[in-house]
């Protein structure tokens, strides 16, 4: 049997990736590799730097649970901050020097005579391990509108995710697509200094009060001396986003009246910030409350109300040299084009490379023929020895952090029983994988996402075919199952 290179190969030096790298190392693997298609370490707090760039989670939750970060300037913390973070951990938890840069993975397949892993890179080298983990998130591969004549535009077009730091939107006549997550703080502070800037809205979003705040320094450095009062803080902000996304939405037939009061939250800051009963009308989502992902703004409604920010919810006709023509025939001549279009999260991102398991199972394929599915959010039946960081369960939609520690107690549950059978593969059963599957499916009855009215929302949480990828449980339930699954629901060879 051949050697692998590597024990482990990860893809993606984001969150994710450390994480797991982190529980490897506990476990005593060494012979770790570090892939990432980025010149540096952070993922998405690497890539994205547009003005505006916060967490839209508080920022004690925000981290990792094990690693608390006492030094978090405000509640919802500025991107750099992240990035920042990211380069503590990694350097304290010596996983830096794991990692490769400018390394974009072009695919993996399974090698059942060798019991190992071909990994791809684009540059022609192929690589072996005898793990493979991917942990390249769900928000990795931006989506390119395809809009008639945007190849034409003669002025500048940015991405949200690729953001060119030397711009300035001063004086400009700025078009901007999109009012997602990205797009709620974006917009504010494009609007600042733009001469115009018009928003072109396919959907509505639900947004709800931003309550931020300085921390001031006498309490960051009474969090970094006393580690329990920051432990009470992160406290506060879990309860808090626990009580708003498992009730009002995993529990959204038991808790009704809570995503009411959700909405209702969301419809008075409309009110108190808009006058114009039509321009109310246009910003009112008709669909339930957590259908599509909510955010947290005290400015994006009213930066509606100023003279030069337009809001244009008629579509978008085409592009052409110097402009956006709408459906409704109205032409917007422009400068920059700024796109908040999202990111493919079903055709590119789940998963973001092409993954060739046992009998050549293409992940990709095998999922949109059957369903998307993975036993504990992790590991996927005829694909031995991986394991996938963002797929279908993962999340619960609260802090990807959440995601990331129940992840690596699996992985502390289950290659410790590789190692303790000196086993050389593992594979989830068929037999476990439905069963979860099964009990997922119907969880998910009673969410928002089962019982309300979304199908106006086109929400990222929906595969094309229906599907929610969305883990109906809590925190701790999640936990605590992946603390103890049965052994018996893996094959270990």
């Amino acid at each position: 049997m051949d050697e692998p290179q590597y024990d482990v190969i990860v893809v993606g030096a984001g969150f994710g990736g450390m994480g797991a790298a982190i529980q490897l190392k506990k476990m005593g693997y060494e012979n770790i590799l570090i892939l990432d298609r980025e010149d540096d370490l952070g993922g998405t707090w690497h890539v994205n730097h547009y003005p505006g760039l916060a967490v839209d989670i508080p920022s004690p939750t925000y981290s990792y649970w094990f690693e608390p970060n006492p030094h978090w300037s405000r509640l919802y913390a500025p991107g750099s901050e992240l990035k920042k973070y990211a380069e503590h951990v990694a350097d304290k938890y010596d996983v830096r020097r794991h990692m490769r840069f400018n390394s974009l993975v072009d695919g993996a397949a399974w090698d059942e005579d060798a019991k190992l892993w071909h990994v791809a890179l684009s540059g022609g080298e192929t690589l072996t391990a005898r793990f493979l983990i991917t942990a390249t998130g769900y928000l990795s591969q931006p989506r390119k509108p395809d809009i008639p004549g945007i190849e034409d535009f003669a002025g500048r077009i940015l991405h949200s995710m690729d953001w060119d730091d030397s711009y300035s939107p001063a004086g400009d006549r700025i078009g901007l697509i999109g009012t997602g997550a990205t797009a709620v703080q974006l917009i504010p502070q494009l609007s600042k200094q733009a001469a115009e800037l018009t928003v072109y809205q396919r959907t509505p979003i639900h947004v709800v009060p931003k309550v931020d705040f300085p921390i001031p320094p006498v309490l960051r450095r009474l969090f970094a001396r006393l580690p329990l009062l920051q432990r009470a803080f992160r406290w506060t902000s879990d309860v808090n986003l626990e009580a708003m996304m498992i009730l009002s939405v995993l529990n959204f037939k038991y808790f009704r009246q809570l995503n009411s009061i959700a909405n209702l939250t969301s419809t008075a800051l409309r009110f108190v910030s808009i006058r114009d009963k039509a321009l109310r009308a246009k910003l009112t989502p008709q669909y339930e409350f957590g259908c599509k992902r909510p955010t947290y703004s005290n400015s994006y409604y009213r930066m509606f109300t100023k003279p030069h920010v337009h809001l244009q919810a008629a579509g978008i006709e085409r592009v052409e040299e110097d402009g956006i023509v709408a459906c409704d025939g109205t032409k917007t001549t422009i400068d920059t084009l700024v796109l908040c279009t999202g990111f493919d999260l079903w055709e590119a991102n789940i998963p973001a490379i092409e993954i060739i398991g046992r009998d050549a199972r293409n992940l990709g394929k095998w999922w949109r023929d059957n369903g998307f599915q993975a036993y504990q959010g992790v590991t996927i039946p005829a694909f031995p020895n991986f394991l996938s960081l963002a797929g279908p369960y993962a999340s619960s939609g609260l802090s990807f952090f959440n995601t990331v520690e129940y992840q690596m107690r699996h992985m502390d549950r289950l290659f410790g029983e590789v190692q303790r059978r000196d086993a050389t593969t593992f594979e989830v059963t068929p037999e476990a994988n439905a069963a979860f599957r099964d009990r997922m499916s119907k969880l998910l009855g009673k969410t928002v996402f089962g019982l309300g009215d979304c199908s106006r929302s086109r929400s990222y949480y929906f595969s094309p075919s229906g599907e929610t990828l969305v883990r109906p449980a809590s925190t701790n339930q999640t936990n605590r199952e992946n603390d103890n699954f049965p052994l018996t629901d893996y094959s270990f060879n």
